[in-house]
This record gives structure tokens, sequence and C-alpha cells, in this order.
């Protein structure tokens, strides 16, 4: 069976079972604070810093407090977890059942409660509800062109007022560090690696009623994460 027809071999699945399987602990331990490699510590600092961006941005409204946040794709809780704290209402999410479990598991030790953040183990397409505010980040880089656009359309339907995304933009330079296996080292050690145009997911959000209202750039030698705030126009 080709890999075109091989359901085993579709984007979702891959990326469920690698989740589930041979990533989950090395992506355990990059989210986390045990000893990494220094490959895996860089990517941990770019993401932390997309983390430290958002909540800035949050933050600054000065409106968490009982907002209804959709964490999509929320992996061990990196974000979740803060936005609780600071009394946001957050449904999180993810494709992984492992790391919905470390999610659970990091939120009860830090939060000392188990109703918020609500944790759940589902794929994006399979996303219901209303939010005021759907935040998806990381996880862009999972779907293709032809995918990506309609992704962008079902979070927008689920988000009231904004739209907080990141993706792994689309350059020369990006695209020909991914070819020689610089932007994600180690084959065996990832899922496939989709970049996208900033301008190509920009046009996605806009005729979906957006206007961006912030955007930033996490740049380390191995993470790079263009970061996108939408709110309706």
């Amino acid at each position: 069976m080709s890999l075109a027809t091989n359901p085993k071999n579709d984007d979702k699945t891959i990326v469920r079972e690698y989740f589930n399987e041979t990533g989950f602990d090395r992506w355990r331990r990059i989210y986390g604070n045990g000893q990494v490699n220094t490959v895996q510590l860089d990517i941990r600092t770019g993401h932390q810093k997309t983390i430290d961006t958002v909540l800035t941005w949050l933050d600054a409204d000065q409106n968490l407090s009982g907002l209804s946040i959709c964490d999509a794709g929320c992996g061990v809780g990196s974000l979740s977890i803060p936005l609780a704290q600071r009394g946001a209402r957050v449904y999180a999410s993810d494709i992984s059942d492992k790391m919905v479990g470390e999610a659970q598991t990091r939120a009860i030790a830090t939060l000392k409660q188990r109703d918020n953040p609500s944790f759940m183990a589902q794929d994006l397409e399979a996303l219901s509800g209303k939010y005021h505010t759907v935040i998806c980040l990381d996880v862009l880089i999972h779907y293709p062109d032809d995918k990506s656009a309609d992704m962008i359309a079902h979070l927008s339907s689920l988000a009231e007022s904004r739209l907080i995304l990141s993706f792994a933009p689309k350059t020369t330079a990006y695209s020909l560090l991914k070819k020689v296996g610089d932007f994600f080292p180690g084959p065996s050690k990832a899922t496939r690696a989709y970049l996208h145009r900033e301008a190509d997911v920009v046009a996605a959000l806009e005729r979906n009623g957006w206007t961006v209202k912030r955007n930033a750039m996490t740049k380390t030698r191995f993470y790079f994460s263009r970061l996108l705030e939408v709110t309706r126009s």
C-alpha cells in the first residue's frame, strides 16, 4: 500500500503515535526541568520564550480572570497551567493521551486542584465549543499547506474574540536548514515538519475575519516560531 493511501502514514496518525510512543519521553524532558542535551535545551529555551511572549500579551490586557481559553495542542501544560494560575478558565487538549496525562499530573502538582485546567485527549479537528480566546502553539508545523488553511478556519470557528497561533515560517534560510537536516536534528526523532509562508497564514486568517494585532518572532539555533495574535475585524 502506498504512503498516500496507507492510513497509518497520514500526518495525524504519525503525530499521535509519535507523541504516545518514542517522542513522549523526549518532549516531556524538553518541556520539563530535567537534564537534556544541547539541542534539546535550545528547543526548550525557544519554546519557553514563545510561552512567555503569549503570557506577556495576555497579562497586558488585564482581563484574564474568568476568561475562557482553549489551549489547542496543550502538550504537557506549559501554557495551560500558568493561564489557570492567573484565573483564566482553561480548556486544554492534545492529540496524545500521554501528553494529556503528563499535563494533568503537572497541573495537579502545581495548582493542587483538578477542575482547572480541564484536559482532554483529542485532535484539533474534533474540538468544539466557543471560547473567548483560542491559542494554538507549535502545532501548525504538523500540517501541510493544503490542510493548514482548513485548520485555521476550524480554530477560527471556536474563537469569539481572539486567536493566537504560532508557526515555523517558510523562508529561504529556514527551508535550507530544514532540507539539510539542521532544523530538526535527528531524522528518527521527529515527525514531519512543515514550514508556512507568513503571507499565506495571514491571508487565511483574514479570510476568517481576523486582523493582526500583535506579532513576535522567537529564534534560537534550532527553534524558529512566528507568533501572531489576531482579533475580530
